[in-house]
């Protein structure tokens, strides 16, 4: 498989600017809030954007380079671009928008796609995901080296997207080709990617499969964006080696981690156990509180729980009788914790605010 290489890409963009390099060997997902800098990515290797200085290349094929004076334009790139719209074209039939990228009959890419049965609907007539496939069919029928996706999912409505999200996962690892998506849901990303890189206005804080940020967060940017609880207090080490963290509430919790001072502390929800009454075990680290709301996520459910968020089964909820507004008692060891951040404490003894990048 080739190899798309983004190196020291460069652009001003209105705030900040967008800084970076990366590799693209199989599927990679950018991820990260809206206004990262995300599309501005697809948009220089599809070459709709020059940026101000780096150099992309797909292999030995080189398709911009400041250094060179090299940019070909988007009609020389064999790129395929999913916009995140789809940007179908509506007084075309499924067939005619296939083929319009190809140029000739594209009956094989319908076939592959399911959509044949759909071949003289319009855009109008479509489902969500059936215009994912269309669209995914149209930039395929470019036989691009390399494949673009803009917020594939972000169109569809949460019903859909459980469905569609597992259809494209298993289109995307047909493919032999690498594939660079941009979304702003790390679930999505996760699913998607083989790899993932987190970026924050122009700059990527981190890059690894998504177990490994999940297991590792590079900082409390990176955990909270991949799911995790946020838990800011003071750390000291106790006579015994350990690290004890009193939270802003005065509860104390444990981390495996070494710190000292005012730090951040991160835990996943699926770390967490409830319980309607204390738990036995006195090295679980626990937090009582009321319930302050429920999110069913299909057999999951998440509850909030004073400072934190909990996910259990629907099985475990229904088992346990928990409502909103019920005290309940959420438990997590301390080897289930991160400390991600380490705040510095100014001459007045207070945590200095994080600026922005």
């Amino acid at each position: 498989m080739a190899t798309l290489k983004l190196e020291r890409i460069r652009v001003p963009l209105r705030s900040y600017e967008l800084e970076l390099s990366l590799e693209v060997a199989s599927t990679v997902a950018l991820v990260g809030p809206s206004g990262a800098g995300k599309t501005t990515v697809l948009r220089a290797v599809a070459g709709l954007i020059s940026p101000d200085a780096g150099r992309i290349s797909i292999d030995d094929d080189v398709w911009f380079d400041t250094g060179t004076g090299r940019n070909l334009p988007p009609e020389q790139r064999q790129v395929g671009l999913v916009f995140q719209e789809y940007a179908l074209f509506p007084n075309m039939t499924v067939r005619q928008n296939v083929n319009y990228a190809r140029g000739r009959a594209a009956d094989d890419l319908l076939d592959r796609f399911g959509i044949a049965g759909l071949a003289s609907a319009k855009p109008a007539q479509l489902s969500g995901g059936e215009k994912q496939r269309v669209a995914l069919a149209r930039a395929l029928a470019r036989e691009p080296i390399v494949l673009l996706l803009d917020e594939p999912l972000s169109a569809l409505d949460s019903h859909t997207k459980a469905s569609v999200r597992a259809e494209l996962q298993d289109l995307l690892a047909a493919l032999e080709i690498p594939v660079l998506l941009v979304t702003h849901d790390f679930e999505d990303a996760a699913a998607l990617a083989d790899k993932v890189s987190v970026i924050v206005d122009g700059k990527i804080r981190q890059t690894g499969t998504p177990g490994n940020l999940v297991a590792a967060p590079a900082d409390d940017f990176v955990a909270s964006f991949t799911g995790a609880n946020l838990l800011d207090g003071y750390a000291e080490t106790t006579p015994n080696g350990h690290t004890r963290i009193r939270l802003s509430d005065g509860t104390l919790v444990a981390t495996a981690d070494r710190a000292h001072g005012q730090v951040t502390l991160a835990v996943y929800p699926w770390d967490i156990t409830l319980a309607a009454k204390p738990p036995n075990d006195s090295a679980l680290n626990t937090i009582h509180a009321p319930i302050r709301g429920v999110t069913e996520l299909g057999n999951r459910v998440r509850l909030s729980i004073g400072p934190i968020t909990a996910e259990i089964t629907a099985e475990s909820r229904e088992r346990l009788d928990l409502k909103t507004g019920q005290p309940v008692y959420a438990s997590f060891k301390a080897t289930g914790t991160r400390v991600v951040a380490e705040h510095p404490l100014d001459d007045d003894g207070h945590k200095h605010q994080r600026q922005p990048d």
